[in-house]
């Protein structure tokens, strides 16, 4: 017996309503198995065993977010290397280690040292290098409070990134610090001798003690903050100096620059 129209699209209607409801079951299913395979062929590309690459599950970092973050963790993993040990003295390999990744995911995103090191030098090191140049901009007719703010300013870039000050005097206060040579060649002394020519000039103006070595000033900065904090595993076992932090480095420093050593003096008030 034939079926009636109206039956066939009635039943033709459910299944179609069926196959709706099924497919977002089977699209999540889809997107899953093809987020893994994603992972794993982008494993392969750069080397990595798939055994060693972790199913993405829902609500991790995909892509180029989880690309970054693995840059980031390496850059950081350099940083801590390269100030604990030295760059000479550091390879691809223990930085990746380092980061908790293997060599072929560090030469995926790094294939040389020498290009590791513009990186850091662009994206980490300029940037803090630059900002220790702000307090000379800010304060162009008050060399005391310039002076004041830039060593405040370097403590507070030690707090910050505990790499920075052991990086700093192995490889940049040091004449044959790789770091300080890089440096040299991408940015030269423009910024040296900018800093030199407002000491010179406050010098003139009557605003800057006229017995101050100009060329020693940024260098005695760094002996009176950044030295400390870098040797602090040093004399942190002193009962008289491992109560000295951040705060009170910062107000030594400050008050040697700006008093000097001789008592003050007493108000005349």
């Amino acid at each position: 017996m034939a079926k009636s129209p109206s039956a066939g699209n009635k039943e033709s209607g459910v299944k179609e309503g069926a196959g709706k409801a099924a497919s977002p079951r089977v699209g999540e299913s889809g997107k899953r198995r093809a987020s893994a395979a994603a992972d794993l062929a982008a494993a392969a590309s750069q080397g990595t065993r798939p055994q060693d690459v972790a199913v993405r599950r829902p609500g991790r970092p995909s892509g180029a977010a989880r690309g970054a973050e693995q840059r980031s963790r390496l850059l950081d993993a350099a940083l801590e290397l390269f100030a604990r040990q030295g760059i000479v003295d550091t390879t691809l390999g223990e930085i990746a280690r380092e980061a908790g990744f293997t060599s072929a995911m560090m030469h995926y995103y790094f294939k040389t040292r020498d290009q590791l090191l513009d990186v850091l030098i662009d994206e980490r090191i300029g940037p803090l290098r630059a900002s220790l140049g702000v307090p000379f901009q800010e304060h162009a007719d008050d060399p005391v409070a310039a002076i004041t703010q830039l060593a405040q300013r370097m403590v507070r870039a030690a707090v910050a990134h505990p790499w920075f000050p052991s990086l700093w005097v192995r490889e940049v206060i040091s004449d044959s610090g790789l770091l300080r040579q890089r440096m040299l060649e991408r940015f030269g002394n423009a910024n040296q001798k900018m800093s030199l020519a407002a000491i010179e000039r406050w010098q003139k103006e009557g605003r800057l003690n006229a017995a101050l070595e100009p060329s020693l000033m940024f260098i005695t900065l760094l002996g009176l903050t950044v030295l400390p904090l870098a040797t602090s595993k040093l004399w942190r076992g002193d009962p008289k100096r491992r109560q000295a932090g951040e705060e009170e480095v910062a107000r030594h420093a400050v008050a040697l620059l700006t008093q000097g050593i001789a008592p003050k003096k007493a108000s005349s008030d």
